[in-house]
C-alpha cells in the first residue's frame, strides 16, 4: 500500500516502529466515525464486530508479511497477485486499490466536513470539503519529507485523542466526574446486546473491517525492516494494539450511551461523553477526530498518486501519469488525484445526508476486494502446511461474510453496488488491455520467429 510514506524512507526500522507506524496511519475516521453506524446498527454486540474483524485482518496480514519476508516487493499485493496469476491479476489489483483509495479520499472529506459543521452547522458539506480537499493537495506538493513530518504529529494525536477519551471515560464511570447520571448500559437481555438481531449485526461486520483498513502498509514496509523476519511480529503486534485500543474505547462508549443515542452524524465518542457535560470535551476530542480524519485523508491522497504513478511505470496506466515535471510529484497523476477529488465533493453535493454511509461501504469492500487477491496469492506462491491453508479459507469466509453483510441493510446496499460498478468498469478496461497486450507480444514476437525460419531454411 502506498501509505507506506508514512515511515521515513532513508531509514531502516525496528519492528516495533514498524508497528506503531501501521498503528498511526491505520487509525482515521473508519474508526472514530464509521463505528457510530456499526453501533447503531447492533449495538453492545458490536464488540463481537470487532474481533471478528480483527482475525479476518490477522489472517491476511499475516500472509502478507510472510509473503513480505520471502519476497519484499515495493508494490506488495500487487506485484504478488502479478507473480501468482499474470499481468491481469496486478492490472486488476493496483487499479481496484487506486479505486478504494479514492473512495476512502470521499468518505473521509466527507467525514471531516461533518466534524467540522459541528461548530458550523449550516454550512453544507461541500464546501469544508473543498477546504479540505485544497489543504491535502497542498501537503501532496510538500513532496513525501514534509508529509512525513506532519503525519508523525498527527498519528501521535490520533492516539491521544482515544487515551484521553478512555481516560476520562473511566474517570466517570468511577465517580471522579459527576454529571448526566451514573446509569451505564450494560445488556443483561440477547435483544438488548443484539440491538437488530443477526440481521443487524451481519450488516455492521463491514464497519468493524472498515476501522482495520489500511493492513497494506504492513507489507508496503516490510523492505524498510532491519530484519525482513521480523515482519510477521510487526503485524501482530500491531494489530494487537489496534484491536486493544478498539475494544476498550467503543466498549466504554456503549455502556456510556444508549443504542439509540447514536447516530452517523456524530462521532460515537462524543456523544458518549455527552451525560458528563463536559463543555472542552466535544470540541477538544472533534478538533483531534479532524486531524486524524486529515491524516489519513493526505494519507490516502498520496496513495493514489503514488499507485497511478506505479502502474504507469509498468504499462498498466497511459505513460503520460510517470512524465516528471518541475513538481516533486507527476503533474498528471496529481491531476488524476485532484479529479477524484473533485468527483468527491460533487457527490457529497448531491447527497448530502447519505453520501458518507455509502462512499464507507463501497471503499471498505473495494478494500475487501484486494485482502481476496492477497488470499488468492498467497498459496501461488509460497507452499502453505494445512493449518495455514484452514486460515486461508477461514479468511475468506469472514470477508465473504462483510461483504454479503452490506445487503441487508438499505443504507449501505447502494455503497455494494457502487463498488460492482467500479469492479466492472476495471473489468471491461482490463479485457481491452489484455487484447493490447496480446496484440504487442505478437509484434515482439515476430522478429524472433522470422530469424528461426531463416535459420531453418539454411539448414
Amino acid at each position: 500500500m502506498e501509505k507506506a510514506t508514512c515511515g521515513p524512507d532513508d531509514k531502516r526500522l525496528a519492528w516495533w516502529q514498524l508497528s506503531l507506524v501501521g498503528v498511526g496511519c491505520i487509525i482515521g475516521t473508519g474508526f472514530f466515525l464509521a463505528s457510530g453506524i456499526a453501533i447503531r446498527l447492533t449495538g453492545a454486540s458490536v464488540l463481537f464486530i470487532f474481533i471478528i474483524a480483527a482475525a479476518g485482518t490477522y489472517i491476511v496480514g499475516e500472509a502478507l508479511g510472510k509473503l513480505a519476508a520471502h519476497d519484499p516487493q515495493k508494490g506488495s499485493f500487487r506485484t504478488y497477485a502479478k507473480n501468482a496469476f499474470g499481468r491481469w491479476a496486478g492490472f486488476g489489483s493496483g487499479w481496484v486499490y487506486w479505486s478504494s483509495e479514492i473512495l476512502i479520499v470521499g468518505s473521509q472529506l466527507t467525514a471531516l466536513s461533518i466534524f467540522t459543521r459541528f461548530w458550523f452547522p449550516n454550512i453544507p458539506l461541500w464546501v469544508f470539503a473543498s477546504i479540505y480537499a485544497v489543504l491535502g493537495i497542498i501537503v501532496v506538493l510538500l513532496g513525501a519529507s514534509g508529509f512525513e513530518k506532519a503525519e508523525n504529529i498527527f498519528a501521535i494525536t490520533k492516539v491521544s485523542a482515544i487515551l484521553m477519551f478512555i481516560i476520562l471515560a473511566i474517570a466517570g464511570i468511577i465517580g471522579l466526574i459527576h454529571g448526566g447520571g451514573d446509569k451505564l448500559y450494560v445488556p443483561n437481555q440477547t435483544n438488548e446486546f443484539f440491538k437488530d438481531g443477526i440481521i443487524g449485526f451481519w450488516s455492521a461486520l463491514i464497519f468493524g473491517f472498515y476501522a482495520f483498513g489500511g493492513i497494506e502498509i504492513m507489507g508496503m514496509m516490510t523492505p524498510r525492516l532491519r530484519k525482513k523476519a521480523d515482519a510477521r511480529k510487526a503485524n501482530s503486534v500491531m494489530l494487537l494494539i489496534l484491536t486493544m485500543i478498539y475494544l476498550l474505547s467503543v466498549g466504554l462508549a456503549v455502556i456510556l450511551a444508549a443504542n439509540n443515542q447514536f447516530t452517523p452524524d456524530e462521532s460515537p465518542f462524543v456523544i458518549a461523553m455527552d451525560r458528563y457535560n463536559l463543555a472542552f470535551f466535544p470540541h477538544v476530542f472533534n478538533g483531534a477526530i479532524i486531524v486524524a480524519g486529515f491524516s489519513t485523508m493526505t494519507a490516502s491522497l498520496f496513495a493514489v498518486t503514488n499507485m497511478v504513478v506505479t502502474l504507469s511505470e509498468d504499462g498498466d496506466a497511459p505513460k503520460i501519469f510517470s512524465k516528471k515535471g518541475k513538481l516533486k510529484v507527476p503533474p498528471f497523476a496529481l491531476l488524476l488525484t485532484i479529479a477524484g477529488l473533485v468527483s468527491s465533493i460533487v457527490t457529497g453535493l448531491l447527497m448530502p445526508d447519505t453520501v458518507y454511509e455509502y462512499i464507507t461501504t463501497a471503499a471498505g469492500l473495494m478494500l475487501l476486494y484486494n485482502w481476496i487477491f492477497v488470499l488468492f496469492s498467497y498459496p501461488r506462491i509460497l507452499e502453505l502446511s494445512g493449518w495455514e491453508k484452514v486460515k486461508q479459507w477461514a479468511g475468506f469466509v469472514l470477508i465473504l461474510l462483510a461483504v454479503s453483510g452490506t445487503l441487508w441493510d438499505k443504507a449501505s446496499r447502494p455503497g455494494f453496488f457502487i463498488s460492482l460498478i467500479f469492479i466492472a468498469v476495471i473489468g471491461i478496461v482490463l479485457m481491452f488491455m489484455q487484447h493490447h497486450w496480446k496484440k504487442n507480444d505478437k509484434k515482439e514476437l515476430e522478429p524472433q520467429q522470422m530469424w528461426e525460419l531463416l535459420d531453418f531454411a539454411k539448414k
